[in-house]
């Protein structure tokens, strides 16, 4: 019951910007959190960023200081400004979020992946 649709993805030097989006799409129920993900070439898809539903953010370390993930006052969107980008940061980056209709049941889901590419 929900749709993701990312946007926001492209090609930029190193020490450059990118701001990803994520906008969910759903009529009913809730969502838990808000991630980012993103998965490199001949790599397993990692955790990037994460937004609770309380606001509470994750981030992993490779990305700190750097990645900054927010969301709207709808808690719809979801974004991903990333700064001071270097070439390991190339990847995939996928949106993912956490939606429930029922209190304990909760769903997974997963937006379309945009390619980030940072040049060296």
């Amino acid at each position: 019951q929900v749709q993701l649709a990312e946007s926001g993805g492209g090609l930029v030097q190193a020490g450059g910007s990118l701001r990803l989006s994520c906008a969910a799409s759903y009529n009913t129920g809730s969502i838990n959190t808000m991630n980012w993900y993103r998965q490199a070439p001949g790599k397993q898809r990692a955790l990037v960023a994460r937004i609770n539903r309380d606001g509470s953010i994750n981030y992993a370390d490779s990305v700190k200081g750097r990645f900054t993930i927010s969301r709207d006052n709808a808690e719809r969107t979801v974004y991903l400004q990333m700064n001071s980008l270097k070439p390991e940061d190339t990847a995939v980056y996928y949106c993912n979020v956490q939606w429930s209709v029922v209190a304990s049941i909760w769903y997974d889901y997963w937006g379309q992946g945009t390619q980030v590419t940072v040049s060296s």
